[in-house]
């Protein structure tokens, strides 16, 4: 967009005459923020690049290429919404959409509106600094552009920086080892060989069916049971497809007011509030349903401890019903945090492989690892299971791992990672006092990973869109949260998680997964449909809490 607001900056960090690009947007990653980003605003006539470190677009489905990397929500609603013939020409084979069908459709939407030629593949940015005299930004890649932008919009995503646990000797490992968040875009064959896998959250819970096909031998180290529960996945058919696009606008509605961006809502009354037989036929609806949803039958579940231990008690049954060893079970049922305090896992037929005599499941609370030795990991007590093959399915430095990355200073050279150094400070986990038009999306402070993500990206977008344009018509060069708004965004944000369960695990939430990571509540646990009313309000108030500063 050609702005009269804007002006081209003179000096880079005081060397005249760099030569750059002039743009008015900055998007980092293209994945399903950073896409939808660059299609909204180009259309609003901003000039927009986009960069993106992986090869292609996708984000997260770009690098987790893992048997059996599936969606947790259903493949109807993580999918886009923002054009109809979108949603009338795409068709989902089934009711969770595996990886390779996701990452089809990621690519569909960029051949759609050629997206991929705003964006620079392979290449990441390594520096955001503010020109506090022009307020504009300059961008710095590892391939050697150096650009001037207005706005800097950060989708670097969630979950994109893996983490590796620190094992003496993991790095000298004589076998072949893969990262699932960095899995080959080959594939892996297992067939006939000795597989350890380490870790059991959604990678490894996804995973380890698939491996055990192939593996002669799998042995499983799981750190911490996680609950995971059938996805009660199932193919779509011609008349299923009919009816699910018929229904999108209902579909959307609901999914806009509801807490995760799902079309369900929780049950009407409180747990304890109904009998047990109606419980148990809600309990066995969301089952039904599979996944994440269960977290959501009663609206007391992650409040309440004793509503979580009704839902808690119905898991344990139909779990343990399906593992044939006891003593296997005792150890695949988490006794550490309250269900739905870490995210439930979308699985098939995870508890039931365990059955395999091939399987083995090594308990690393009883007997840790104490290193790796050649194509040995060497347990507490002297044992050395042989491998040919390691799977770290060890996830992420999740919700700031990928932007610690990218070295953003602001104002009077502040860099942001110091500045987030006690735990991220946002205010709606749009903006941050001191980093004017600098946007970060779908991630800390919002609903973001508590949420069908794909909305909360077209929801963060849709809203950055009003402002920038309420930016330019009022003739305002920036905009930027004060320092009040911010704190009390954090307070509200920890004051909501601290009235819920969810405190009690030491989840990827907090950042507890990473040792020294400051123990904060990282996303706003309110709910989709109630952040989404915030954010509205705050626009229409004429950005309350934000000051807008002229050209």
């Amino acid at each position: 967009m050609s702005d009269n607001n804007i002006t081209e900056p003179r000096s880079v960090n005081g060397n005249v005459g760099v030569d750059m690009d002039v743009v008015d947007v900055v998007v980092v990653g293209a994945g399903v923020t950073g896409l939808y980003a660059v299609h909204k605003l180009r259309r609003l006539g901003y000039r927009v690049r986009g960069f993106e470190r992986g090869g292609d677009v996708g984000g997260v489905w770009y690098w987790n290429r893992y048997p059996g990397a599936r969606c947790d929500v259903e493949s109807a609603d993580y999918s886009y919404s923002f054009d109809e013939e979108l949603q009338q020409e795409w068709d989902w084979s089934e009711k969770y959409a595996t990886q390779p069908e996701i990452m089809r459709y990621l690519s569909h939407v960029a051949d759609r509106f050629d997206l991929r030629r705003s964006f620079t593949f392979g290449t990441s940015v390594l520096s955001v600094e503010l020109d506090e005299g022009a307020l504009r930004w300059t961008v710095r890649t590892d391939g050697g552009e150096v650009l001037s932008a207005r706005f800097v919009v950060s989708a670097v995503g969630c979950l994109s920086s893996t983490h590796a646990p620190a094992i003496p000797g993991l790095d000298a490992f004589a076998g072949a080892a893969y990262h699932t968040g960095a899995w080959p875009h080959e594939g892996v064959d297992f067939t006939g060989l000795r597989v350890g896998v380490i870790g059991t959250g959604s990678s490894g819970i996804q995973s380890v069916p698939l491996i055990a096909a192939q593996a002669a031998e799998l042995t499983v180290f799981q750190r911490s049971a996680n609950y995971s529960i059938p996805a009660g996945n199932k193919p779509l058919d011609d008349a299923a497809r009919r009816e699910l696009k018929a229904g999108y606008a209902e579909r959307r509605r609901l999914a806009r007011q509801s807490g995760g961006g799902s079309p369900f809502m929780t049950h009407p009354r409180r747990t304890l509030d109904v009998s047990a037989e109606e419980r148990r036929t809600a309990y066995a609806k969301r089952w039904e349903l599979g996944g994440v949803l269960y977290s959501k039958t009663f609206p007391d579940q992650l409040t309440d401890l004793a509503a979580n231990a009704e839902a808690r008690a119905y898991w344990e049954e139909q779990v343990r019903a399906r593992i044939d060893d006891p003593a296997v079970a005792d150890l695949l049922v988490p006794t550490d945090h309250p269900i739905g305090t870490k995210r439930i896992v979308t699985d098939s037929d995870y508890y039931e492989t365990f059955n395999q005599e091939h399987v083995r499941l090594v308990s690393l609370r009883a007997n840790p690892i104490e290193r790796v030795d050649g194509r040995a990991v060497v347990l507490a007590d002297g044992e050395r299971v042989e491998l040919d093959v390691l799977v770290l399915a060890t996830g992420f430095d999740a919700m700031t791992g990928s932007l610690d990355r990218i070295e953003v200073r602001g104002r009077g050279g502040r860099l942001l990672k110091d500045d987030w150094s006690a735990g991220p400070r946002t205010y709606l986990g749009l903006g941050t006092d001191g980093f004017p038009n600098f946007f970060n999306l779908a991630g800390v402070g919002s609903p973001s990973v508590l949420a069908n993500v794909i909305l909360c990206a077209e929801q963060h977008v849709d809203w950055l869109a009003d402002c920038l344009t309420h930016l330019d018509a009022h003739g305002y060069a920036a905009i930027e949260a004060s320092a009040r708004a911010v704190e009390d965004w954090v307070a509200e944000c920890r004051e909501r998680a601290a009235a819920t369960l969810m405190m009690s695990a030491d989840s990827w939430y907090l950042g507890a997964n990473i040792p020294g990571k400051p123990r904060v509540f990282m996303p706003f646990v309110g709910g989709f449909g109630a952040y989404g009313q915030i954010i509205a309000d705050v626009a229409a108030s004429g950005y309350k809490g934000f000051e807008l500063i002229p050209g």
